[in-house]
């Protein structure tokens, strides 16, 4: 009787797990493409970073990358493409301070940057933006996938 417990233990565990139980549901309109950048600090076109509520913008990914400095030790990097459609030629993203916003003429989407890219009026409906990791290491920041 305690063997058929112990089995039926381990069936009811072995089907009760899932593969897809820590991943989030794939994006069906971005790509993701090898992104490997390291912002030097000294360097003029990226002193900005230093400073809390800076940014820049680079030209890898699939629009272009906005690298935003939340703090001397906390910087957010997110593809510039709006998550939510085809790419397309409007689909590149303006950033004003925090937030991105999508000039497509169809669509009013706006993404804030410092709440994790996510949209600003339907963050649970809509996809947020495609996030890459950013690391500051001395005085260089590592962008990357």
């Amino acid at each position: 009787m305690k063997n058929i417990i112990i089995f039926l233990s381990i069936i009811f565990t072995l089907v009760s797990c899932s593969k897809n139980d820590d991943q989030k549901e794939r994006n069906p309109y971005l790509t993701d493409p090898v992104v490997n950048l390291n912002l030097n600090l000294n360097l003029p076109e990226y002193n900005g970073l230093r400073f809390p509520g800076n940014y820049v913008i680079t030209s890898q990914g699939i629009k272009g990358i906005v690298v935003y400095c939340v703090s001397e030790t906390q910087y957010f990097a997110y593809d510039l493409t709006d998550p939510n459609h085809v790419p397309s030629n409007c689909s590149r993203m303006e950033v004003d301070g925090p937030i991105a916003t999508c000039p497509c003429p169809d669509d009013d989407n706006k993404y804030n940057i410092v709440n994790f890219g996510r949209h600003t009026t339907e963050p649970d409906t809509q996809y947020p933006m495609q996030s890459y990791r950013a690391v500051r290491n001395g005085n260089t920041i590592n962008v990357s996938n």
